[in-house]
């Protein structure tokens, strides 16, 4: 199969064609009862309620992928196309936590939409300050800065942005509970709280960023697309998105794994969250979301 490029507008089209179809058939089904059909009986586990949402189709059987890895966590993967959501542990699927270093790719577009840099390769400095990872000690561009997770220049950039405009675009985005804190945290509420967020408020808050459903311009989803896209040359054209998240300090924190992938028109976009107890659990993110993106049919393991 030849080499296929995201297409935004045709993936757009595709969800809402799926979209008008849920539509369609919750209406449907709402005749029927009104024609003394019956009471409506469940949705079975993902297939479309009669609100037009998708029952989650839990996975059990990759429950393992988590046992024989010795963490907890869960994984919500959504199809953009079908509207249907795939969880693994879905009890933990709705337990909110701090984003950390996910919560770089809003703060990438709140910073461009609202000036803070004049696109993503303007220089940022660092501050000068000493870090705990050697190579965040140097002015660099956003573009740079995603790609190893520097946190001096997001708190820059967050610091530019300010507090009352943060807060503004984090709640126009719905993001997680959407609670930045007082002005103080403007610099760390996504690392240290108030701002909280599940997996499966990640995969869907994706799938509203890859279909143009934010309030930003369309120009800096693109741009942010061209930053997160990894380099995994699949022989079928899909593209791979994703962003890591965990930080030390004085507790550990939630390890992330939260992106998509997107195979000509269709999107697929995921999250995985691990309970991290100890420094080797953050070194499981990328190899157990490979694992279950290869067990759901999203993407070969050889690919990711």
């Amino acid at each position: 199969m030849p080499h296929t490029t995201f297409d935004p507008a045709g993936h757009r089209r595709r969800r809402a064609a799926a979209a008008g179809a849920a539509l369609a058939l919750a209406a449907a089904l709402a005749g029927c009862a009104a024609d003394g059909g019956g009471a409506e009986r469940p949705a079975a586990s993902g297939s479309p309620s009669a609100s037009g949402t998708p029952g989650p189709r839990v996975r059990s059987d990759l429950e393992s992928v988590f046992t024989d890895a010795g963490v907890n966590g869960t994984f919500v993967a959504y199809d953009s196309g079908t509207g249907e959501m795939t969880v693994v542990n879905p009890e933990e699927m709705d337990e909110r936590v701090r984003p950390a270093s996910t919560f770089k790719i809003p703060n990438s577009l709140i910073s461009l939409q609202a000036g803070a840099v004049e696109d993503a390769d303007e220089v940022v400095p660092y501050g000068g300050e000493p870090q705990r990872v050697d190579k965040w000690e140097h002015d660099m561009s956003m573009r740079e800065a995603i790609r190893i997770s520097a946190l001096p220049i997001f708190q820059e950039l967050a610091r530019r942005v300010g507090h009352e405009d943060m807060a503004s675009w984090v709640e126009r985005f719905d993001y997680g509970n959407a609670d930045i804190g007082g002005p103080e945290r403007i610099d760390r509420f996504w690392l240290h709280g108030p701002l909280e967020i599940s997996a499966a408020e990640q995969a869907l808050f994706l799938d509203r960023m890859v279909a143009g459903d934010l309030p930003v311009d369309e120009a800096h989803v693109e741009t942010l697309h061209s930053m997160m896209r990894q380099d995994i040359g699949d022989a079928e054209g899909r593209e791979l998105y994703w962003k890591s998240g965990w930080a030390d300090g004085p507790e550990l924190m939630p390890g992330w794994m939260v992106g998509w992938v997107a195979d000509g028109e269709d999107v697929t976009t995921f999250a995985l969250r691990l309970e991290t107890e100890s420094d080797s659990h953050a070194d499981l993110r990328e190899p157990m979301t490979r694992e279950l993106l290869d067990e759901l049919g999203v993407l070969p393991a050889e690919s990711a």
